[in-house]
């Protein structure tokens, strides 16, 4: 990857299922309403893009994407994708694609035997955790195995925060609890893992306060900027984006929920400072990943 010719690296890109056959029952009206949560047509039948299909999307922007998928198979009954087919297809777009993982922290020591392997072998550079799809509180000791391994292994734990589009205007929410993602529970995993890169997902709503509150105060927390298009950003969130949280804040879209057009085009609009934009968009990336 020469990340010199490219123009940004995106930090939150989805690989969505199904990795290994039809999709699973309630997959598609789950889909929907992603859908039209995020105004958009990814979710209906046939419009997902595979790996292969957004590394050619993000090829022809010049845009790095890390790409995930979510192992929520526990709360959901949907089968995750493979984290080891995601790593191989990244792998084969080494030029723009960069590999995280999905554990369910449920998993023990089971799922932290995964993770040394998966960066071990497959070269992955972190996990992905939404505590409202998986069911549990980012600060519960259950998933202090898997913390230990992220952090001896040198890789970073990105955590979904705040508000959901999954199983949003569903029956019951599709049974996902908002409370999980409130970002000061992972105030206690920055304090215990104080080596691990930690990176809370999105502007934390309706918890924007105390997400900048955490990055501020833990030098090994950073936000990524996805899921939100920039101009509904609260003005104390672009504020801290152009001062003191100037290089720990990064560039991630949500694709194919949100396109990076959509988020960059936006993102001009809302006054941040010509010194900053370079280290929100690559720059502060590159630095964490360690590229």
């Amino acid at each position: 990857m020469n990340l010199d010719e490219l123009i940004a690296i995106d930090f939150h890109t989805h690989a969505e299922e199904p990795c290994c056959g039809p999709r699973d029952d309630g997959y598609l009206e789950f889909q929907a309403a992603m859908a039209t949560y995020f105004r958009n047509p990814a979710g209906a039948n046939g419009m997902l893009p595979t790996v292969q299909e957004t590394a050619a999307y993000y090829r022809e922007r010049k845009i790095a994407a890390v790409i995930f998928g979510v192992d929520a198979e526990r709360e959901t009954g949907f089968r995750r994708y493979s984290n080891e087919e995601v790593a191989q297809l990244a792998a084969e777009n080494s030029d723009i694609l960069i590999p995280f993982a999905s554990i369910d922290p449920a998993k023990g020591k089971m799922g932290a035997r995964e993770a040394r392997r998966l960066v071990r072998e497959f070269g992955v550079k972190g996990f992905k955790f939404h505590p409202t799809m998986q069911g549990f509180f980012p600060d519960d000791r259950m998933a202090y195995p898997l913390y230990e391994a992220i952090q001896e292994e040198g890789a970073i734990a990105l955590f979904h925060s705040g508000q959901t589009g999954v199983g949003s205007g569903m029956r019951g929410g599709m049974g996902m609890r908002l409370k999980y993602s409130r970002p000061i529970h992972v105030d206690d995993v920055a304090v215990d893992f104080p080596d691990m890169t930690i990176v809370l997902a999105h502007p934390s709503f309706p918890w924007t306060e105390e997400g900048l509150s955490v990055a501020t105060h833990k030098p090994n927390v950073y936000i990524d900027m996805s899921g939100w298009s920039p101009k509904y950003f609260p003005p104390i969130f672009v504020q801290y984006a152009n001062s003191i949280l100037k290089k720990k804040m990064l560039f991630g879209s949500d694709w194919p929920a949100l396109t990076p057009e959509r988020w960059l085009k936006d993102f001009e609009t809302i006054g941040i400072k010509d010194e900053v934009r370079p280290l929100i968009l690559k720059e502060n990336a590159r630095r964490i990943l360690k590229m």
